[in-house]
């Protein structure tokens, strides 16, 4: 029997790596992660086929942009060996890495973003439990409930 899939947030800058980018490659590794919580999600509990939205950060209007979904299974993050990459770590070694990633596959751009204003509006119906508008709550990575997911998707297209 198959395992529930789970959903996802994932944020990225979209200056460094967007949804329009992920459109045009189709599939890519999420590197950079450097947060232990994040890394753990997805070292730890993300499988191949898991949905993720695509968040955008650090922009003029940071929301919801896409979907895509989880397209291989936890490896090593090259970056972190890559003394030329912001992303190095000196202390990770290729026989004991201390970064992970998945690679995502493009699924589809939101016909609207849900801009994170109107998300806020939903905090109370999303829960305590929904770290993106949780004070101080800075991961790039995190999980969403089946619940969360339904709510958040029926936002798409609704004015903020």
């Amino acid at each position: 029997m198959n395992k529930p899939k789970r959903y996802w947030l994932m944020k990225s800058e979209p200056e460094d790596f967007s949804i329009d980018d992920l459109e045009r490659v189709g599939t890519e590794p999420w590197t950079g992660v450097r947060n232990y919580q994040a890394r753990n999600f997805m070292r730890d509990s993300m499988q191949v086929g898991d949905q993720v939205f695509f968040y955008h950060s650090n922009t003029k209007v940071p929301g919801i942009y896409g979907i895509a979904q989880v397209a291989s299974t936890p490896y090593p993050d090259p970056t972190q060996f890559d003394r030329k990459s912001k992303y190095y770590d000196p202390k990770a070694t290729e026989e004991e890495p201390r970064w992970m990633l998945v690679d995502v596959g493009f699924v589809r751009k939101l016909r609207k973003p849900i801009p994170l204003s109107l998300i806020r509006t939903r905090s109370e119906q999303l829960g305590e439990d929904f770290h993106l508008v949780r004070k101080g709550a800075r991961l790039s990575v995190m999980p969403v409930t089946a619940s969360q997911w339904k709510i958040l998707l029926s936002l798409e297209g609704k004015p903020a």
